[in-house]
């Protein structure tokens, strides 16, 4: 055993101050309790950054290629299907989606927004997890032919259910003698679909592959392929396979091109969060020297005596050494049991405080998710946990250094 059971009695009975040395065990109570706050918030704001970066890149790539390839000349790409063939031969390549998107003005009832229109053939339609997991009215078998998809939150801001209509004006009309006449046309609405991101569910509007072609008059072309790899996080080595396969026809842009800024400032953000939240656990391991500096000011009388009765110097350091760390590694313990309980039951406590106050503490037009993600990486828990009982071994040094210095002769003389 490093520490013998006499420095553990020792240290022990000092942690349980008398009356008089109360305001020393209080500091003491206060530094336990904010390094307790400083590792729970730690571990609480990183799985939310986790949970955020996850929830929006499956969303992300659940709805839209991993890598697109377009046109080398700009434009639509006609005779796509030798080059469709050609990319599901690349090694990793599961699925190529040909896809027409453009923007359109969506009008009901006299009422008109912006909307992302995208085409897709039916059964690749019916195949992507995202969508056809996600329909919560209608189904994914009624989207074809005059049918279409539109998302939740564009249903419930339009009130539109299955079987309604929209009418969608497209950006080029219709050029005659007396100017330029918009081109309307009429769709019903087969299903609705929830994917819980925002952004899609208010504004993305599905069509079946050739009624997007007449709609944006591409004729038998397409605006781009989507690709999809079985690996997306190893893009670059697939990039440069497909890039290989179309090279002449097309340009190759991977889903981190495509989102490049957002993903780099989720990053930044989960880096400076880590760096400033690190400070409370270091200001909690500075309370930790001021409360052994006083115990070792308030105890030099026991220090003389027990040097006096053949303690040595070592024994004094890891005396005064494990009244310090206890109270670190107490208040690491209770930290990651907070952070870990309070980020498994994140979503829970949220509703709870919306019902209490009354407010909305996630709104989903700001953060793109209807709900608060949490995602707990162990390996960054493991991190934060070695980190906060570093500080807090660092902070106990000092002051035991100081304890074991201390000359028996000058503590009683002034005694």
């Amino acid at each position: 055993m490093i520490f013998s059971a006499f420095e553990r009695m020792v240290a022990m009975r000092y942690l349980r101050a008398r009356r008089q040395e109360g305001f020393i065990s209080v500091i003491a109570g206060f530094s336990l309790l904010g390094i307790a706050l400083g590792v729970a918030t730690l571990i609480i704001v990183m799985s939310v950054m986790n949970g955020f970066r996850a929830e929006l890149l499956g969303r992300v790539l659940g709805l839209n290629g991993h890598l697109n390839v377009y046109s080398s000349r700009g434009g639509p790409l006609p005779d796509y299907d030798p080059l469709v063939q050609r990319l599901q031969g690349v090694p990793g390549v599961i699925g190529v989606t040909p896809t027409v998107e453009g923007q359109a003005l969506v009008s009901v009832r006299g009422v008109a927004s912006g909307a992302v229109v995208r085409g897709v053939r039916p059964e690749d339609f019916r195949v992507r997890p995202t969508l056809s997991r996600n329909i919560v009215r209608g189904t994914a078998d009624a989207f074809g032919d005059d049918n279409i998809a539109i998302g939740i939150r564009m249903a419930q801001r339009l009130g539109l259910a299955v079987g309604d209509q929209l009418t969608l004006i497209a950006p080029q009309g219709n050029v005659t003698a007396f100017g330029t006449v918009p081109r309307m046309r009429s769709f019903t609405i087969g299903a609705v679909f929830d994917v819980g991101m925002f952004e899609y569910d208010n504004s993305f509007i599905f069509l079946p592959l050739p009624e997007a072609q007449t709609f944006f008059r591409t004729g038998e072309a397409v605006t781009s392929l989507e690709v999809f790899v079985s690996d997306p996080t190893r893009i670059r080595e697939a990039r440069d396979a497909i890039q290989s396969a179309v090279a002449g026809v097309g340009r190759v842009v991977d889903w981190q091109q495509s989102n490049a800024s957002f993903f780099t400032a989720l990053q930044v953000e989960r880096n400076v969060m880590f760096l400033i939240l690190s400070l409370i656990i270091t200001v909690a391991a500075f309370n930790i020297i001021s409360s052994l500096i006083m115990l070792v000011k308030d105890k030099g009388r026991d220090i003389a005596i027990l040097r006096t009765m053949g303690a040595t110097r070592g024994m004094i350091m890891r005396i005064f050494f494990l009244s310090g760390a206890s109270v670190g590694v107490a208040g690491t313990l209770l930290g990651v049991a907070l952070g870990v309980s309070f980020a498994l039951n994140i979503e829970t406590i949220r509703q709870g405080i919306q019902a209490l106050t009354g407010t909305n503490l996630f709104n989903a037009e700001i953060y793109f998710l209807s709900q608060l993600p949490a995602k707990i990486d162990w390996s960054e828990v493991v991190q934060v946990t070695l980190m906060a009982l570093g500080l807090s071994f660092a902070a106990t040094v000092y002051p035991s250094w100081r304890a074991a210095r201390l000359d028996p002769v000058e503590a009683l003389r002034y005694e």
